[in-house]
């Protein structure tokens, strides 16, 4: 259970970045679950590609490219819906596929990539190395210091995006705000975990603390916790079966959702007997 971290270098970083991985997602999840936004966070991780793409064919960081992939998804999103009468679903949609069948044409016209595209869509836990933990640190001081900061803003966004201008809030420039933690969090996380994994580590602890907490400071803890879990048995399962590190601890996240699923379920059946 402890002995692949022990002495073993490439675990130990690994299991270090995962969990910052974990605390990130866990925060910018949680808003992302309580406002129905995984359409838009599905979009920013798969957006990534292409930009992620061209930075590795021009020999550029692949961070850079998948910060400019979240900016030409983000903005054109906005200038659709503001030139257009298209819903903001829609302008998703459009972007998504769009950037997705770019990616897929770079990667495929290109010689370079074939060795990188499984680094590219399922990342390289065991190649993290001690500037990207120094990344992922950043980014969740980052992260953590928006949100507490944008508490009661966020707060509101999630139940009435009215009531935030109301109470006296710019309430599409915290929307704004909120989407770049989002792109943020993809950015960062996808050389960890994959362009195509990362949407897995917003959702799936984001949605065990849901179905357990009812105030958000609990469902981030929920889903914190859930994160870590997951990347710690992820990995381990990775050591002893060979299997890819990234899907490992995504699929162990999705594993421990379905089963609190079932448990609530369970508990909420018994409470209704009882009654």
């Amino acid at each position: 259970m402890i002995d692949p971290f022990l002495n073993n270098g490439f675990m130990q970083r690994a299991l270090l970045a995962g969990i910052l991985v974990s605390l990130t997602c866990a925060v910018v999840g949680t808003y992302v679950v309580l406002r129905g936004m995984a359409f838009i966070g599905d979009a920013l991780a798969h957006g990534v590609l292409p930009g992620v793409a061209m930075a590795t064919i021009l020999g550029l960081p692949t961070m850079l490219g998948a910060a400019v992939g979240a900016v030409v998804m983000i903005g054109g999103v906005g200038l659709i819906t503001a030139r257009s009468k298209l819903s903001n679903d829609t302008a998703i949609g459009l972007l998504f596929i769009g950037l997705l069948a770019l990616g897929v044409v770079l990667v495929s016209s290109s010689d370079s990539l074939t060795g990188d595209l499984e680094a590219i869509l399922f990342g390289q836990f065991l190649g993290v190395d001690t500037t990207d933990l120094l990344v992922q640190t950043i980014a969740l001081i980052a992260v953590c210091a928006i949100s507490l900061y944008s508490a009661r803003p966020f707060l509101l966004l999630c139940f009435d995006i009215d009531l935030v201008s109301t109470m006296g809030y710019k309430a599409q420039w915290y929307h704004r705000l909120m989407l770049l933690m989002i792109a943020a969090t993809v950015v960062v996380s996808f050389q960890t975990v994959g362009s195509l994994l990362v949407f897995g580590m917003l959702l799936a602890p984001a949605g065990v603390g849901a179905l357990l907490a009812r105030r958000i400071g609990s469902m981030m803890l929920w889903a914190a916790g859930t994160g870590v879990l997951s990347t710690y048995f992820g990995l381990l399962a990775s050591y002893h079966f060979s299997w890819a590190a990234g899907a490992s601890v995504v699929l162990t996240a999705v594993a421990i959702f379905f089963l609190t699923l079932v448990f609530v379920s369970i508990r909420k059946s018994l409470t209704s007997a009882n009654a």
